[in-house]
Formats: C-alpha cells, sequence, structure tokens
C-alpha cells in the first residue's frame, strides 16, 4: 500500500521532467496519488506539460490552462477541478517569476517597481489566491495539505537571487499566515526549501554555474539535492505522517542551510 493511496489533488508547476513539480508528481505518484495538472495557456506549454506528466506514466492526464496572474484564469481552473474531482486532499504551488534581467548579481539596486511587485505577485501572492480556491473543497474533503517551495535565498543573500529571494520570503510568510487561518478547518500549510537543482527556473538566475561544485563539495551530506529528495518530503507532507505538522519551512538541501559560512 502507498502512504497516498485514495488521496487527489492538484499539482502546479509542472515545466518539464526535471522541474520539483515533476518529482513530486511522481513521488506522489508512486505512493498511490491521483495527481491533476494546471499548464501555462497556449499549445506549446501543453504539449510540454502533457509529455512531462506522460513520463510518469500516467495515460490521459487532467490538464487545465491557468496563468496564475490572471484571477479569472485561477477561477476557472479550480472551478473546472471541483467539477470533475470531488475531494482536494493536497495542492503543490510550484512557480515562480522575476524578470530574469534583475536576477544577476550587482543589480539588486536596479530592480524597478514593476519588475518588483511583478515578482511578488506571481512568486508569492499567488499561493494565497490558490489556498482561497482551495479551501471549500479541501474542507469538504475532511482537510488537506497545501505545499509551495522555496529556497534559502529567502533567508540569506544568494548573488544573483535578488528580487526572487524577497519574493520567496513572502511566500514562506504567506504560508506561516495561511497555516494560522485555515487550521481550523484541518487544512495544513507547510513550505518545502529545496536545494540548488539545475531547472528552467534556477538558470535564469546569474552566477549559479558553480553552485553544483560549491554545494557537492560543502553540505553536511557532501553532494546536491535530487529531486526525488524533495518528491518523497511532499509525500511526507501530503500523507498523515505530517498530520501535525503546519506552519514550517522545511529544509530538503543535504544541510547547505545549516552552514554559516
Amino acid at each position: 500500500m502507498g502512504l497516498l493511496d485514495g488521496k487527489t489533488g492538484l499539482i502546479v508547476g509542472i515545466a518539464n521532467d526535471r522541474s520539483y513539480a515533476w518529482h513530486i508528481a511522481k513521488a506522489m505518484t508512486d505512493h498511490g496519488a491521483r495527481c491533476a495538472f494546471t499548464h501555462l495557456p497556449g499549445e506549446k506549454n501543453e504539449r510540454r506539460t502533457r509529455r512531462a506528466v506522460e513520463e510518469l506514466g500516467i495515460v490521459d492526464p487532467w490538464l487545465f490552462p491557468m496563468d496564475a496572474g490572471s484571477e479569472a484564469d485561477m477561477d476557472a481552473a479550480f472551478t473546472a477541478y471541483a467539477e470533475k474531482y470531488d475531494a482536494m486532499h493536497f495542492l503543490v504551488h510550484s512557480i515562480a517569476f522575476a524578470d530574469r534581467e534583475w536576477l544577476q548579481a550587482g543589480k539588486f539596486v536596479e530592480t524597478p517597481r514593476d519588475s518588483y511587485l511583478g515578482a511578488i505577485d506571481i512568486s508569492a501572492y499567488t499561493l494565497l489566491g490558490m489556498a482561497r480556491r482551495a479551501k471549500d473543497v479541501m474542507t469538504r474533503s475532511g482537510g488537506g495539505s497545501i505545499m509551495g517551495m522555496s529556497y534559502y535565498g529567502a533567508e540569506k543573500v544568494v548573488p544573483g537571487y535578488n528580487v526572487m529571494g524577497v519574493a520567496k520570503a513572502a511566500l514562506e510568510c504567506t504560508g506561516r499566515y495561511l497555516a494560522s487561518e485555515l487550521g481550523q478547518f484541518k487544512i495544513r500549510v507547510n513550505l518545502i526549501s529545496g536545494g540548488y537543482l539545475r531547472t528552467l527556473a534556477s538558470s535564469a538566475v546569474g552566477g549559479t554555474d558553480t553552485m553544483s561544485d560549491k554545494v557537492a563539495e560543502r553540505a553536511p551530506l557532501r553532494r546536491n539535492v535530487e529531486g526525488g529528495d524533495v518528491g518523497n518530503t511532499a509525500v511526507y507532507l501530503a500523507s498523515e505522517l505530517s498530520a501535525g505538522v503546519t506552519g514550517e519551512t522545511i529544509y530538503v538541501d543535504c544541510g547547505i542551510s545549516t552552514l554559516g559560512a
């Protein structure tokens, strides 16, 4: 038996088979979960997400277009999900955005207002927006687990991470406030702070080319984090094993965040 047998939920953020969201979906389906997915609007984005999801062995996956920057799109996606499925036991928020022009070492002070606010909107506010839309169906399901993806750059300066670090700090704080308000409905909200993984998102940050080598040398586990490490943590957070855990940011980074220098 799998830890997630009988559980159904929505995963937002699969871009390809290298994304953390993909590894989370793999671990969850391996443990018996039934997963639904959103993708960015457009045929190209749908094909890319569908291809990645089908690599998980999911035949005829439920996919729905959603631009998280659009209130109407989020309304439509969560309404369509609730019409298709009678329960939502977990929700995975694995999206973020910042203009890569400002994700370069030494350019944070030049970040314009619209880029700053845009990063917080897509990377942090959307967790609140999705949680609000998931609340009723999760409550009817007897509760659930909402999880988002963060990074250590929310707490310490990582050269080039810049406004994304600010947005991730806002994301983590948003998660704590959501956990406080939604706990009465048996909805738990946690963040996973995954270590550096080479993805489409991380490749936009300047100065990350040597990060893998440095982490492997310095991390207590003497290796880089793998997608499966984060996937397994998501399974834990979606399962009853974490029934008493909410409002937390869980570091899955081979221990690199524990080092002082």
